[in-house]
């Protein structure tokens, strides 16, 4: 009689890489990288950036402008997430944040995201996708990070546009009942003091709100 022999079952994994596995870009090709978002526990400021898909209208316009106001209004403060800054291009926007921590920037950007997403097909007349990819963000840990992040998003018009003073389409614009009603006031050391001990080098772009931060 022969020997029974163990017969090997394809059993499904869980964990470890595996094909297929992970977050799925939104487009034909992902635009941001896939990867695991780094972990916090305690506010610290990020930098955003949304990036939309070809087919939504120019973001850099007035009625665009009004609806992405209303949306961050909306979301000021939802779910342990802070805006302190933003500005807005053709086909993207960057965004200082502050999260409460991981957790709180994941749920506090998928509210956001879904608040443009609905308005911005609203104003389209249309159903559909409208981010190009997930959010792309990037933790920032020390006095300089933040403010040459801070330099980099309000002074991103000239680079994409050529434009020279403050951005209109920039947190740097609003008035005071606009900051108050868009933005929020930071809770955690590096975007309260600390941005202000980072060494700046005069000869760069101004940043055009370092002495308005909430």
């Amino acid at each position: 009689m022969k020997a029974a022999r163990q017969l090997t079952l394809p059993l499904p994994q869980h964990g470890g890489r595996r094909p297929g596995a992970g977050r799925k870009p939104k487009g034909s090709k992902p635009l941001v990288s896939h990867k695991a978002r780094a972990q916090f526990d305690k506010p610290l400021p990020v930098h955003v950036t949304l990036r939309v898909g070809e087919d939504v209208w120019n973001l850099r316009s007035g009625r665009s402008y009004r609806r992405l106001k209303a949306c961050l209004a909306a979301a000021a403060g939802r779910f342990g997430l802070r805006v302190i800054a933003f500005s807005i291009q053709g086909n993207h926007l960057h965004l200082i944040v502050e999260a409460n921590g991981t957790e709180a920037l994941s749920r506090g950007m998928q509210g956001l995201c879904i608040r443009i997403a609905k308005a911005l097909n609203a104003m389209m007349r249309r159903p559909g996708q409208v981010f190009a990819d997930h959010y792309h963000s990037r933790l920032l840990r020390s006095p300089s990070e933040t403010v040459v992040a801070i330099a980099y998003v309000l002074d991103n018009h000239r680079h994409h546009h050529g434009e020279r003073g403050v951005d209109r389409y920039s947190s740097a614009a609003l008035d005071d009942a606009e900051r108050a009603k868009l933005l929020s006031r930071p809770v955690g050391w590096l975007l309260r003091v600390g941005w202000r001990r980072a060494k700046w080098d005069v000869r760069q772009p101004a940043v055009a709100s370092r002495e308005r931060i909430p």
